[in-house]
């Protein structure tokens, strides 16, 4: 029996990079496809069994399943056949970025064709995985989400004002908050993870004047989602501690920028003295919300991967000392993804992805997946899944008293 149960089977989660965008010169993208996912599901899932992984991220992708409010979800039959194989538990994304041709997101029907796809994909998920709880990521990274969609214009609705952003972001929440609700009809106990980046912002050197303006984006605008579908703030759409429930907070290097007044943001150097600890970034959010916490995403570039690893262990622990009740950190993604702009291979994934005449070999990164072993015997967590890997959850003891052990703290240097 453990003396402190996390919520999931294991402590490090996986995931698929799904999104399903109408991208501004691509048209419609499917990258469960891109990245042979599709193809590849038994072995994908094999590799995440092997690796000591019961959770990963996997996408429903509304826009391809939805027609006109009619449903076929028999695009995910092979992810859910292989998840019940290896016993892995899934992370439904139910909108990641992508949504049905024929809707407005500035609509009310968006929200109520969202609510109703939402009902049906749990009617039609639950009852097939063999292992629960259902977790559910209703719409993915919302404040990320309406900046590509609302205000860069890169994928649709190709808006390009930060006034469309924010009417976008709205929007978003509103349809996640009944989605919650109507998940809930058909699950009671299904479980929500709601996923942003964590983001700092800061003003150039020379533009000291910019520095209200990155104090808003990094402590208001950051949060505005979170706070939205916890009820804190526009408690006229619904929004609720229950609903909000599970935090995921997305880390990624490109997460601490310098401002830019037009376009993107431009990523701080790896040695720029104005980077936070991400302990302290995650505090931020636990003394915002007070719920459960993962890392929704994390990884490193390239040869980075195992540093980069080591650096998010280590912060984690760091925030665990402090009280930060965090339950999880999903090494994003297990296989390869391409550079949505250029579609060259980012080289992120646990495994890279080589062309064999067509066909994507997934060949594990010796060194990523070496750090991970490490980590996982630092937390007294298992290497390779047992016969039941969902007989007990997660003794989050063990990873309180490795960080009590190690004596992690805040650090802003990456390795």
């Amino acid at each position: 029996m453990a003396k402190r149960p996390g919520i999931f089977p294991t402590f490090f989660i996986s995931g698929f990079e799904c999104s399903n965008f109408l991208w501004k010169d691509k048209g419609r993208r499917n990258l469960i496809a891109e990245t042979q996912h599709d193809k590849y599901a038994r072995e994908d899932y094999r590799i995440l069994r092997e690796l000591g992984i019961a959770v990963a991220r996997e996408g429903i992708p509304w826009a391809l399943v939805d027609k006109n409010g009619q449903y076929d979800f028999s695009c995910i039959d092979q992810m859910i056949a292989a998840m019940n194989k290896s016993q892995i538990l899934p992370i439904w994304d139910l909108c990641h970025y992508g949504y049905p041709d024929d809707l407005d997101p500035f609509s009310e029907e968006f929200t109520t064709r969202f609510a109703n796809y939402c009902r049906a994909a749990a009617e039609y998920v639950v009852p097939r995985i063999e292992h629960g709880p259902h977790f559910f990521t209703p719409i993915n990274e919302i404040t990320f989400f309406s900046f590509c969609g609302g205000e860069w214009g890169w994928v649709a609705p190709y808006k390009n004002t930060k006034e469309d952003r924010f009417k976008f972001r709205i929007a978003l929440c509103k349809a996640a908050i009944a989605g919650v609700k109507a998940i809930r009809e058909i699950e009671p106990e299904a479980r929500m993870i709601h996923i942003d980046p964590l983001v700092q912002v800061v003003a150039p050197r020379e533009r000291p004047e910019q520095t209200n303006i990155t104090y808003y984006e990094t402590f208001v605008d950051t949060f505005l989602a979170w706070d939205i579908i916890a009820g804190k703030k526009h408690p006229e759409l619904g929004g609720s501690p229950e609903i909000l429930d599970i935090v995921g907070a997305n880390n990624y290097s490109f997460g601490q920028m310098e401002y830019r007044e037009h376009g993107p943001h431009k990523a701080l150097d790896p040695d720029d003295d104005r980077i936070k600890p991400l302990c302290d970034l995650l505090r931020l959010v636990w003394d915002r919300y007070q719920r459960p916490m993962i890392i929704g995403e994390t990884s490193g570039m390239q040869g980075g991967r195992a540093a980069w690893l080591k650096d998010v262990m280590e912060e984690s622990l760091a925030a665990v000392n402090e009280g930060i009740d965090l339950h999880g950190i999903c090494l994003f993604p297990a296989v390869d993804m391409p550079d949505w702009h250029t579609g060259e291979w980012l080289h992120n994934g646990i495994c890279d992805l080589e062309d064999s005449d067509g066909d994507l070999r997934r060949v594990p990164s010796e060194r990523y997946v070496a750090e991970l072993r490490r980590w996982q015997k630092e937390l007294n967590r298992v290497t390779v899944l047992d016969e039941d890997p969902f007989s007990d959850p997660v003794e989050l003891q063990d990873v309180i008293d490795a960080a009590k052990r190690l004596k992690m703290k805040p650090d802003a240097n990456w390795s």
